[in-house]
């Protein structure tokens, strides 16, 4: 066959998302900490962006609210509806109308954020006069004194680690450069638990062999790391760590001597809860074997633990629930929806005739400060229709508790908000929710379902609500198997195999019934 040029005609289809459309997404799925570095960031890089303070405008804002039992909102069963006042930063979001930040319309629809261009005779000088008011001073830096209504004052803290903490009370010790060395090599071989992963010889292996270390020596100074502060750190394992924490108990502690006894001959029964094994080999009747086993509880056989090892993130709320003159309120955390502008001063200074290089960059930044903006606005318009009708959906979960979840799906939310699923998915991944009951990410609120014997569904955090409850009144002699309480939940009408309690048990982090007897 012969090669030859030809001219061919093909047709398809592309999807092209334009710059707008991609920082459009990409503001809608981050966390509000990371929101406000990326605010943060366009306030130092964008010289026509500015931010307000909160005495510079109208804070009377009105949350999200819904009212009581009479709906209004024909795509759903329950008897409750959004009342369509909603504000957001002092600027309406009616859903039948377009919203506005200082004074421009928004878009509600991420697909025409590219409509938003600025026009090459836009007449700005006389337009932003308009809009914004001059006497409103610039902020670019937050240099200003923080508010003492901040949610939270630092967003993350470094804790300390346990080679630090130990390596501080190895330095008081003064021993010789073979021990530190030894002490060091130790240290290094400790996990998150303060517990020692690697053997003695392996420590001693690691010792210069000029220096002639021996296995007496390794065992010297991991004995004294092991009576360092916190006691028992260092330990080989379980057993070893709590004989040294109660060998470092005082004398005249009640109960010593059968605590330590149990736990260097009769752990394995503990640790299966063979309560009769143990009372009939130490001699001791019920009522003093629950006083040595609650010694032994006290202690710690993890001595590592409360030393943090890494950052402590701190969760931050996008949105706030509460409940006023008994309606549900849903509106946005201050920080996910920062009072900025287009700076005005500079915003005059564009020529619509000048062709100057300084004049091109003002109008490049002028539109990607209004595409900044108009991002935003869709951000958090979108965050609290979301908000707002999951809370709506789950009214039941705010008024009784877990108990009261209702199965709830993507694709539900998706359809009453008009959004496709995967635009759900970002709203919801790494957002919370601040409610009376605590801090609940939004994806929190969604669950599969369970059918019922009288062919409903039961949402399945209602199910694992339902087994913690059953578990936390059980007789701690007798605990209920897995069979007992899918029989119990068959009573109520709810059939659930009895692998999918343990899943769910497994979930909740609840042991098994034979771990869970006590005395």
């Amino acid at each position: 066959m012969a090669l030859k040029p030809a001219l061919t005609l093909k047709m398809g289809q592309q999807l092209r998302m334009t710059p707008q459309l991609q920082q459009a997404i990409r503001l809608l799925q981050l966390s509000t900490a990371e929101l406000e570095l990326e605010i943060q960031q366009a306030l130092e890089t964008n010289p026509m962006l500015e931010e307000l303070s909160l005495e510079d405008g109208n804070n009377g804002d009105e949350p999200t609210t819904l009212d009581s039992p009479q709906g209004l909102d024909e795509k759903t069963d329950e008897a409750s509806s959004l009342v369509s006042d909603q504000k957001l930063d002092g600027a309406s979001v009616d859903h039948s109308s377009d919203a506005e930040v200082d004074g421009e319309p928004i878009l509600d629809s991420a697909q025409q954020i590219e409509e938003s261009k600025i026009s090459e005779d836009l007449p700005v000088d006389s337009v932003w006069e308009d809009v914004f008011d001059d006497a409103i001073p610039s902020t670019n830096f937050r240099n200003d004194v923080e508010s003492d209504d901040s949610y939270l004052e630092d967003s993350s803290s470094e804790g300390n680690s346990i080679q630090k903490h130990l390596l501080e009370q190895i330095n008081l010790l003064r021993l010789s450069d073979k021990d530190t060395f030894i002490a060091i090599a130790i240290i290094d071989g400790l996990d998150t638990n303060g517990m020692l992963t690697i053997t003695t010889e392996e420590v001693l292996a690691s010792t210069p062999h000029e220096w002639e270390v021996e296995q007496d020596e390794v065992e010297a100074v991991l004995n004294l790391m092991q009576h360092l502060d916190p006691i028992g750190i260092a330990s080989r394992n379980i057993q070893e760590c709590l004989t040294i924490q109660l060998l470092s108990l005082p004398t005249d502690t009640p109960w010593k001597e059968q605590a330590t006894e149990i736990v260097e001959h009769y752990i394995r029964h503990l640790a299966n809860r063979d309560y009769g094994t143990i009372s009939r080999k130490t001699k001791l009747t019920e009522s003093d074997l629950k006083e040595v086993i609650a010694l032994i509880v006290s202690l710690n056989p993890r001595p590592g633990s409360y030393i943090e090892d890494s950052k402590i993130e701190y969760i931050e709320p996008d949105v706030f629930v509460s409940k006023k003159n008994n309606r549900w309120s849903v509106e946005l955390n201050p920080k996910s929806a920062p009072r900025i502008r287009v700076n005005p001063e500079y915003a005059s200074l564009i020529s619509p005739k000048m062709k100057t290089s300084d004049n091109t960059y003002l109008k490049n930044n002028l539109q990607d400060a209004r595409w900044f903006i108009n991002s935003l606005q869709q951000r958090n318009d979108t965050l609290l229709r979301v908000a707002t009708k999951i809370v709506e959906f789950q009214r039941g979960f705010l008024e009784y508790g877990e108990q009261a979840m209702k199965p709830l799906v993507l694709h539900d939310i998706a359809n009453a908000v008009d959004l496709h699923e995967s635009t759900i998915s970002r709203v919801t991944t790494q957002k919370y929710m601040h409610t009376p009951a605590g801090v609940f990410e939004l994806k929190y609120f969604f669950s599969s379902h369970v059918s019922t014997h009288a062919g409903g569904e039961v949402s399945s955090t209602a199910i694992r609500a339902i087994i913690k409850k059953l578990i936390s009144e059980e007789n701690p002699k007798k605990p209920l198997s897995d069979n007992k309480i899918s029989s119990l939940l068959a009573k109520q009408d709810v059939k659930v195999a009895r692998r999918t309690i343990a899943k769910y048990r497994e979930s909740l982090l609840i042991p098994p019934s034979n771990e869970r007897k006590q005395l």
